[in-house]
């Protein structure tokens, strides 16, 4: 499907990256499917997106006479059968395989055949993905950068499947988005994780070594590299969870010693201390 064709979009998974794809394709003029399990994560993800559209007009990004067009573009739904509308669909649930491949595995049969299918992962091979559809070459890796409405990165990753017009109307819909968008080839973790985790998990391993407490690890990095955040701030925001199954997969994936994660990471991800989202990491939070 050319990006002509593209009028409605279909965003599998309401929670904080589903929302903010949800809000971009919305704030570039696309109708947008949001859904999810539950209506009260639906709930949750309009009044995020209403907070995020108040900060974007306060800044100026958006004129406050555009706000319910925006939001009247958004419906919400829990039943997959919506997603026949549809012309272009990007899942954005938890980084589990599990989870992934089941709505992936719903969204296809739910989907036209001519859709494109794209999955916001992480870390998990897009090759692999697409070979638990019916459309492994209209199948793609969109993989967003959190928060989605401020960060303009999106890495479109090549599966080995993925055909040369699938990835062509995904740079171009990025594009229509004003997004930047780079692109990729299939590998554990991409670039960015590839690159990004173990930092932050050397970091930790800092921490647990007595090297340094989490403040001066954080200090260092942003002063001394001019980080905008330091990486244990990074962790406690992305979600503690997130980064050990992020490690996990680069770990299976080059079975490579260096990718192996901190046991202070397992530590505190069995302790339900998760970042941010849980109230307490290597920071406290007010939750």
């Amino acid at each position: 499907m050319s990006i002509e064709n593209i009028k409605t979009v279909a965003v599998l998974g309401a929670g904080t990256m589903g929302n903010g794809i949800a809000h971009v394709f919305a704030r570039s003029g696309f109708r947008v499917i949001l859904r999810d399990v539950e209506q009260r994560f639906l709930d949750r993800a309009l009044e995020t997106i209403g907070k995020n559209l108040e900060r974007e007009i306060k800044k100026g990004k958006v004129a406050e006479a555009d706000r319910a067009a925006i939001l009247g573009r958004v419906k919400m739904v829990t039943e997959m059968t919506a997603l026949a509308e549809a012309d272009f669909a990007v899942e954005a649930v938890p980084e589990s395989l599990e989870i992934k491949t089941r709505v992936l595995c719903e969204a296809d049969s739910a989907l036209r055949p001519g859709v494109i299918l794209a999955s916001n992962t992480s870390s998990i091979s897009i090759t692999a993905l697409a070979a638990l559809t019916s459309r492994p070459e209209r199948f793609v890796g969109m993989h967003f950068m959190n928060p989605v409405p401020v960060m303009q990165l999106v890495e479109v990753i090549r599966g080995l499947q993925t055909s040369d017009e699938t990835f062509a109307t995904t740079i171009a819909l990025c594009q229509r988005l004003e997004k930047k968008p780079v692109a990729v080839n299939d590998a554990p973790g991409f670039v960015s994780n590839r690159v990004l985790l173990p930092m932050i998990n050397e970091a930790i391993f800092a921490v647990m070594e007595g090297v340094a407490t989490p403040e001066s690890v954080d200090a260092v990095m942003k002063m001394g590299m001019n980080h905008p955040m330091g990486p244990l701030e990074l962790a406690d925001f992305i979600g503690l969870d997130v980064c050990l199954d992020i490690l996990e997969v680069l770990y299976k994936g080059f079975g490579d010693p260096k990718y192996r994660a901190c046991p202070l990471l397992r530590k505190y991800v069995a302790a339900g201390w998760l970042g941010r989202k849980s109230g307490k990491g290597f920071y406290q939070y007010d939750r």
